[in-house]
């Protein structure tokens, strides 16, 4: 383990683990992949990089979800491979997220995040319900580790880093 791991975010394999050919590496992110998660890992090459991680705000499926809660900000986990280190190499990108008639519209930030971003935030909103009953109508959680902490796991079971980047080259 480096010095300042802990600090960039940087995850390394076990002591012992071989480091895999890169296809698995890329098959065991896409298997990150669950119809039931509120995230998605999908192909790069339109960002030129090798594979997206990212929220499905726009998916059908979610958004009315993530327009009840007010989700106001979302990311991207771009990723690309460098075998010859055995790494994959990961910068965030945030993003606005403005709602109109309940339909998402995603707008780059003013402020440029690169390097590894970890987020927590909840919401817990009360009211009455349709019986007339004080009950909770919004439980949430956004935390940004429900997204990375897979794609980490999956890239150092294979016995390669996972390398934030804050700086230098993607």
């Amino acid at each position: 383990m480096g010095m300042f791991d802990w600090l960039t975010g940087t995850k390394r394999p076990g002591t012992g683990v071989q480091p895999r050919p890169v296809h698995e590496v890329h098959e065991a992110l896409l298997t990150v992949n669950d119809p039931a998660a509120p995230y998605l890992v999908r192909d790069g090459s339109a960002e030129s990089v090798d594979l997206v991680a990212e929220w499905r705000i726009v998916d059908a499926d979610w958004y009315t979800f993530f327009a009840k809660v007010g989700l106001t900000r979302t990311f991207k986990v771009l990723m690309r491979y460098d075998p010859q280190q055995c790494e994959v190499r990961s910068v965030d990108e945030e993003w606005q997220v403005e709602w109109k008639s309940g339909v998402p519209e995603l707008s780059r930030s003013v402020e440029k995040h690169r390097g590894q971003k970890r987020e927590v935030s909840f919401q817990k909103t009360f009211a009455f319900n349709k019986k007339g009953e004080y009950d909770k109508v919004v439980d949430y959680k956004f935390s940004t580790g429900e997204l990375k902490n897979p794609l980490q796991d999956a890239v150092i079971g294979c016995g390669w880093t996972w390398r934030a980047v804050s700086f230098g080259k993607l």
